[in-house]
């Protein structure tokens, strides 16, 4: 449904949406912002949607997607400030998810969990989302306040945020948890990981534990993990990227488990 009237720029809904690309505007309301045609499907399935704003060519454009949805016109202006690409999409979804606590999420009894310490680059976090969400993973975990909600990591995430829990978790309640192998990733592992697809030891249930990509993991944090993984290097390359190394190892553990 395209809106007769313009929105005025100084329309209260359009500022309470602009106040969500600060992250204290996202804490305060447990909303967030989702650009682009891809986020706002996934968004719309999810029934995540709160408000949706779009210029009259984005209406346009996806007149499919948005048949029979309430859409508030905006000028391109005012899509531009609500963008945080170099080329607004026109489209934006002001969002609202709940998350499950982690003892609901314990209570299912997941077979396959992402922990990310500290992680301090947004497209990596979107990237790794992603791929725990194609990998099957049940959870993303995040310790060290890193924010899913941040513009670059919602579009890094291509809708997958919307598909399984992301949520704030203490490394030590992971490390915990009865029956869940805990493998920390690290350049001087004791073991690697062609060793455990080898031995079987991905099969059953896993929480795989990342760190940063400039510090790595704790000292703390490898130690109380039940192993300490490196990732074989063929080539001459020091090392793989942190969103990589993720793929990697979720995969592996994907495969043994199926």
């Amino acid at each position: 449904m395209r809106l007769t009237v313009l929105l005025s720029s100084s329309n209260a809904r359009l500022a309470a949406a602009r106040r969500l690309t600060r992250r204290s505007a996202r804490r305060e309301t447990g909303r967030f912002l989702a650009e682009g045609a891809q986020a706002v499907r996934e968004a719309l399935a999810a029934d995540a949607v709160v408000e949706l704003f779009a210029t009259g060519d984005a209406i346009d454009r996806n007149a499919e997607l948005l048949d029979g949805v309430d859409v508030a016109e905006i000028s391109e202006k005012d899509a531009a400030v609500l963008s945080e690409t170099v080329t607004p999409q026109g489209l934006v979804a002001v969002c609202a998810l709940t998350q499950p606590t982690l003892a609901e999420l314990l209570a299912r009894v997941p077979r396959l969990l992402v922990l990310l310490v500290e992680p301090n680059e947004p497209g990596n976090l979107g990237a790794i989302i992603r791929t725990a969400d194609a990998a099957g993973a049940d959870a993303v975990l995040l310790d060290g306040g890193s924010d899913p909600y941040n513009g670059k990591a919602v579009r890094a995430s291509a809708g997958s945020l919307f598909h399984l829990p992301v949520l704030a978790c203490p490394t030590a309640d992971v490390l915990a948890v009865e029956g869940l192998s805990t493998l920390a990733t690290t350049s001087h592992g004791d073991v690697d990981l062609d060793q455990l697809i080898d031995d079987g030891a991905l099969a059953g249930r896993t929480a795989w534990i990342f760190g940063s990509e400039a510090h790595g993991l704790p000292d703390d944090v490898r130690g109380a993990a039940t192993h300490q993984v490196r990732i074989p290097i063929r080539g001459r390359a020091e090392s793989l990227n942190l969103a990589a190394a993720a793929a990697v190892c979720l995969y592996a553990s994907a495969r043994a488990q199926r």
